[in-house]
């Protein structure tokens, strides 16, 4: 089995999941990202940074921290017909919240209210409709970053004056979702395929729990509801290996957040009492062993 993992940097995940390649029997070609440098016509039969041609792959594990550096990848290969984990189609959707709203909402998966606006004053008149508070999420980013929750209209004016300085073009994609009330907590679960593997509290005083931003985390059970609707919210966005973000609302129950393509889990396994990483490898082995067949 030859295995390629994509990486900017190689974290503790990283780390970790080469550890369970190599468990396998397998030593994957790790690839660094910025070493990448693609003839467009040339195809799969061209050299990786590793010498061998992307076609003698099995599989190419994606873990790039650069989102636009691993889509384009993503893209390349697949079009090539390299196998890889996720897909592009998959990380073009979660890699965006407007479309993975769009997506979820086709699917019929229970999610916030969102609406998304493209000036001021549609902005403004967005969130009057969607209600106060609300949060202001950039359509594009990951860790919790550049999140706003905003409680009146004074505050939105100024948050969205602010933004319109900034001369990136997301910035000026106003994302709006209803702010649920949920207990000091947020649920992380691990879907890869048909199975949520496990989950995870993620618990803070602030309203924000990314544990990138100081959230505590804890084992969350795995119920037949969490994992019902885990599994569709994968299925929405084209599944593979995938952490999903789920709020816990009063009334309604289990809302689906955000999806995630290149998830971090190495603060997961502890207090779950799951090998993630070995749980992801033995999924990528599968997948490549599918793909052969």
């Amino acid at each position: 089995m030859r295995v390629a993992v994509l990486v900017t940097h190689i974290r503790a995940e990283e780390k970790l999941l080469l550890e369970a390649f190599q468990a396998q029997g397998i030593e994957p070609d790790v690839i660094l990202d910025r070493s990448l440098d693609f003839d467009l016509a040339q195809g799969a039969q061209q050299p990786s940074p590793s010498g061998k041609a992307w076609s003698d792959y099995d599989l190419v594990l994606e873990r790039a921290v650069s989102t636009s550096r691993g889509l384009y990848t993503l893209m390349l290969l697949n079009e090539w017909g390299v196998p890889t984990l996720n897909s592009y189609q998959t990380a073009h959707i979660c890699g965006d919240k407007l479309t993975t709203t769009l997506m979820l909402a086709q699917a019929n998966v229970p999610q916030p209210n969102a609406r998304v606006a493209f000036t001021p004053e549609s902005a403004l008149a967005s969130l009057e409709t969607l209600g106060y508070p609300a949060v202001l999420k950039p359509v594009t980013g990951s860790w919790g970053r550049l999140l706003a929750r905003v409680n009146d209209a004074e505050t939105a004016e100024s948050i969205i004056e602010h933004r319109q300085t900034l001369g990136d073009y997301h910035y000026h994609v106003y994302y709006a979702q209803e702010y649920v009330n949920k207990p000091q907590r947020d649920i992380r679960a691990f879907v890869l395929g048909d199975r949520t593997i496990c989950a995870i509290y993620r618990n803070s005083e602030h309203w924000i729990t990314n544990t990138a931003r100081g959230g505590k985390s804890s084992n969350c059970p795995v119920t037949p509801q969490l994992d019902e609707i885990c599994v569709k919210a994968a299925h929405a966005v084209g599944g593979g290996i995938l952490a999903i973000d789920v709020l816990e609302d009063p009334e309604r129950g289990f809302l689906i957040n955000e999806v995630n393509h290149t998830m971090e889990f190495k603060n997961s396994s502890a207090p779950t009492g799951v090998d993630i990483a070995a749980e992801v490898v033995g999924f990528a082995l599968n997948f490549a062993k599918g793909m052969r067949s």
